[in-house]
């Protein structure tokens, strides 16, 4: 397999726009499905955002320097678009778990445990979006605390402290599935 590496260069070298599809590829699944967590499984406006991080990050690549992996760089794009859209957004519903995430789970083949994971959807929706955010890239994409930092622009000990507190928030939330 490529390395990232070697399409980034093949994208800025000889202006191969394979490569970068190629890079897109590889992952767009992922990004999606951390957009989807963080968005309350807005499937739409996660599908936008990572859009949006993708054509930034074409735009952009000539700045990438290999200082961080580049799937590290590419979520720290996707974080700042993420924030953006909670700037600007005048509402937000952080507790309904709509009828997407329940198409999710079944497209996934985890529907025989979707009351725990409907639990848990709903237990991270009440989180702020960093205590999300961070949770999510360590748990679900195994970042270190370094790389959620590096991706979320901010120091190592809030990393820390929204992780520790977002762990507490949930297992006081899923109090009821401690005995089974």
């Amino acid at each position: 397999m490529v390395s990232d590496k070697s399409l980034v260069e093949r994208v800025l070298v000889h202006r191969e726009r394979h490569a970068f599809d190629q890079l897109i590829k590889r992952h767009q699944s992922m990004l999606r499905y951390s957009l989807r967590q963080w968005t309350g499984w807005d499937l739409a406006l996660a599908d936008d955002l990572a859009q949006e991080t993708f054509l930034r990050a074409y735009q952009a690549l000539a700045k990438f320097r290999f200082d961080s992996s580049f799937t590290t760089w590419l979520y720290r794009i996707a974080y700042r678009i993420f924030l953006d859209h909670q700037k600007s957004a005048s509402t937000r519903n952080l507790e309904y778990v709509g009828d997407a995430w329940q198409e999710e789970m079944e497209q996934s083949g985890q529907s025989g445990q979707e009351d725990l994971h409907r639990d848990l959807a709903r237990a991270m929706q009440t989180l702020s979006p960093d205590q999300r955010a961070a949770i999510h890239l360590l748990l679900h994409r195994q970042y270190s605390h370094q790389e959620i930092s590096d991706i979320m622009e901010i120091p190592l000990g809030t990393v820390k402290t929204h992780i520790n507190r977002g762990r507490q928030l949930l297992a006081d939330a899923l109090e009821d599935w401690r005995g089974e």
